[in-house]
């Protein structure tokens, strides 16, 4: 099991930047993907951005440039800097470990709410 612990999310003014945090702890195999996946009200759960072990990222078109993402394999953590805010961003977001394809196992953090003020 892996558990996941989220912290960073809050109320921002459109044109501002939040950092979200998350940390897994539990038994942790080095090979997996973690990364940040969102909920907006009345949308489906979509990818933000996920980053390997090895370092290779993914991002949404939507936040290309203005969101980075990063991990500290040593740590378990991974980080997103979300910069040039906007009222599209507000939504849960989630911490994602994800084992596949190597193990079929995926766990989601609790979410932190990310509010963009217009």
């Amino acid at each position: 099991q892996v558990q996941l612990v989220e912290s960073g999310g809050g109320l921002v003014q459109a044109g501002g930047s939040l950092r979200l945090s998350c940390a897994a702890s539990g038994s942790i195999f080095s090979i997996n993907t973690m990364g940040w996946y969102r909920q907006a009200p009345g949308k489906e759960r979509e990818l933000v951005a996920v980053i390997t072990s090895r370092g290779s990222i993914s991002y949404a078109d939507s936040v290309k440039s203005r969101f980075t993402i990063s991990r500290d394999n040593a740590k378990n953590t991974v980080d997103l800097q979300m910069n040039s805010l906007n009222a599209e961003d507000t939504a849960v977001y989630y911490c994602n470990f994800d084992y596949r394809p190597l193990f079929p196992n995926v766990y989601w953090g609790q979410g932190t709410q990310v509010t963009v003020s217009s």
